[in-house]
């Protein structure tokens, strides 16, 4: 996916396809999100452009959609991309780049677009952190998205890296996953004692269905880049 202009409806399309995709092809389907910019000279263009609020809410919606998929999501990005890809690693469950890939989010007021991307910074890498990214707009390399936690790891060969990387991961999507995903999704807005129930109701799954095999699934390309 070009991830370095405005919000299209093909990047929601390419999003819910592959959903769609990864739904129809069952437990260990692994899908893959490339995301890249069109013009690498060209500086990001401001997010979302000029666009009507129903097409925000249906990409909030395609993204929700990719981060509640029983499908294991990768997303693989590189060079300068912008606010798109950001907003799209945040929605994948493992994320890598190359060491060239930097985000540069671009608005037409120079403050900080009030998307989903707020609050998956907030719960994923910490208030204190999405506060300073928040505040001060800027964009970030590879090297600091790893070490904040955007990315889970920058490789030289990003070809390589995905094809390792699903080999490691290769089995582990399915409705185990999706469950997994969901208590951490929901452990920074739930208590405890609200929690305890649903994780239990998780671990009791978890002891009758286990030493039940599973089968492995193939990878779905997701994203219209890949």
């Amino acid at each position: 996916m070009d991830c370095d202009g405005s919000l299209e409806t093909a990047q929601i399309d390419a999003v819910n396809a592959a959903c769609g995709e990864a739904e129809d092809a069952g437990d260990g389907t692994i899908v893959l999100v490339h995301l890249r910019p069109a013009a690498p000279d060209t500086p990001p263009a401001s997010w979302p452009g000029s666009v009507p609020i129903h097409r925000v809410n249906q990409w909030e919606r395609a993204l929700r959609r990719l981060e509640r998929s029983s499908a294991m999501t990768i997303g693989a990005a590189t060079g300068r991309c912008g606010s798109a890809a950001l907003e799209l690693l945040l929605a994948t469950d493992y994320r890598v780049a190359t060491p060239d890939f930097s985000i540069s989010p671009s608005s037409s007021d120079g403050i900080a677009w009030p998307g989903m991307a707020l609050h998956r910074l907030a719960n994923q890498l910490g208030v204190a952190t999405a506060r300073r990214l928040v505040l001060t707009a800027r964009g970030f390399g590879a090297d600091e998205a790893h070490r904040l936690g955007v990315l889970d790891e920058v490789v030289d060969d990003l070809v390589a890296g995905v094809a390792t990387r699903v080999e490691v991961l290769n089995g582990l999507a399915g409705e185990e996953l999706a469950i997994r995903r969901r208590l951490v999704l929901d452990a920074t807005t739930t208590t405890f004692e609200d929690a305890l129930g649903t994780h239990l109701a998780a671990c009791d799954r978890t002891l009758r269905v286990r030493g039940s095999g599973r089968g492995g699934g193939g990878v779905v390309p997701g994203g219209a880049g890949s």
